[in-house]
């Protein structure tokens, strides 16, 4: 009776330990931990074209509303009329143009009529293209910003005359209280600079 018992309680041992252990995959092995291949993710299989060769991995597009602002949310007005004579630079690097805030920018310059004068591209209509190697007084960011917030007369009065000359000539007129905030302006420049369709070699800010 003894050893009848003794095999039971072994019985019951056993799949008392098996039902404990139904619960993970994992078992130890002396002082190793032995994970169960159900448990470790497949590693994700890399994206394959038709012709078998790896395709290369594409970076997650950027939207305007995930750009942060870099510049203040002053009038561009003010800034220009506090900032010393050339030292406005915008803060969005053209290093690497992001289409993206191109596209930020695009939507600033047709929300204030920009496309009314100079062409919903920027490629000119009853005033001067903006697209092209002929900047009128300059093609750095300092002269743009001042030239579009306070308009050509104001800038004269600055100290910046005009460098260069179109077939379409005419005052451009102050933005710089229409435009609501500095990071506005510098949006609608990178914009400008993103739609450059002269020669590469002729780039000068």
């Amino acid at each position: 009776m003894k050893f009848r018992n003794a095999g039971l309680v072994a019985i019951l041992s056993i799949a008392f330990i098996a039902a404990c252990n139904a619960g993970t995959n994992n078992s130890e092995v002396g002082n190793k931990v032995i994970v169960a291949a159900t448990d470790v993710a497949p590693a994700a299989e890399p994206a394959v074209g038709a012709d078998g060769f790896r395709l290369p991995e594409q970076k997650k597009k950027s939207t305007a509303a995930e750009i942060p602002a870099l510049g203040s949310d002053k009038s561009p007005h003010d800034v220009a009329m506090a900032a010393a004579k050339g030292t406005l630079k915008n803060p969005y690097s053209y290093k690497t143009m992001d289409p993206a805030l191109v596209e930020a920018g695009k939507k600033k310059y047709m929300s204030v009529s920009c496309n009314g004068c100079h062409g919903g591209n920027g490629g000119g209509g009853m005033c001067p293209p903006l697209s092209n190697e002929t900047w009128v007084y300059g093609a750095d960011d300092d002269t743009l910003f001042r030239l579009v917030a306070l308009g050509s007369d104001e800038l004269q009065k600055q100290g910046y005359t005009r460098k260069g000359r179109e077939n379409v000539v005419g005052p451009m007129p102050p933005h710089g209280k229409i435009l609501k905030t500095e990071d506005d302006l510098w949006r609608v420049i990178y914009f400008i600079r993103g739609n450059f369709r002269g020669d590469a070699k002729n780039i000068s800010w």
